[in-house]
């Protein structure tokens, strides 16, 4: 479960930014191994993050943007309406099969990376505050998918710590045997 980026093995800027995206999505798998369902949701610390949250959270943030990207609408469409959905596990999902949604959508963005003439290509936003401009790189959304994955792993290793006090690198050696 451990994913390292070796400078080496990526052949380009965007083999090596697609191995950076796997090596956070990788920090946030690592942290719910050998939990159950409800120490997946639990919320051990004083924020109301989950990891079973925030395993959601990140899979439809991805699944947004690249949807976005292919100027397609988002898989599921957040608004105030239902926007507390986003991190947690709702209408009998579970850990596993999100984690299954999850590959499939890591599938879906590095096949649609890889296909894109360019990553200076861009590709427009909605009129929505939330959103930084008109229109961003396929570069750009890269780096802010890294920069989001990457974030809320962070989020993953202080809640599972908080849950049963494994780290990471006792984690590392639960998923190596």
């Amino acid at each position: 479960m451990v994913t390292h980026v070796r400078p080496e093995a990526q052949g380009d800027e965007r083999g090596a930014l697609l191995s950076f995206l796997a090596e956070q999505r990788g920090g946030i798998r690592r942290a719910l191994l050998g939990l159950t369902e409800e120490q997946a949701a639990s919320r051990p610390s004083a924020s109301e993050l989950s990891l079973a949250g925030l395993l959601k959270h990140v899979a439809e943030v991805e699944q947004g943007w690249i949807a976005r990207a292919r100027r397609e609408a988002p898989a599921v469409e957040r608004n105030a309406s239902n926007w507390h959905e986003c991190f947690v596990l709702v209408g009998g999902e579970t850990v596993d099969d999100r984690l299954a949604y999850w590959e499939k959508v890591a599938d879906e963005t590095e096949a649609f990376i890889r296909s894109v003439p360019s990553l200076d290509d861009t590709f427009p936003l909605p009129d929505e505050p939330w959103f930084p401009a008109e229109s961003v790189s396929m570069r750009w959304l890269l780096l802010h998918l890294i920069r989001e994955t990457a974030r809320h792993a962070g989020h993953a290793d202080i809640i599972r710590e908080s849950l049963d006090g494994r780290t990471a690198f006792e984690l590392v050696a639960l998923a190596e045997n």
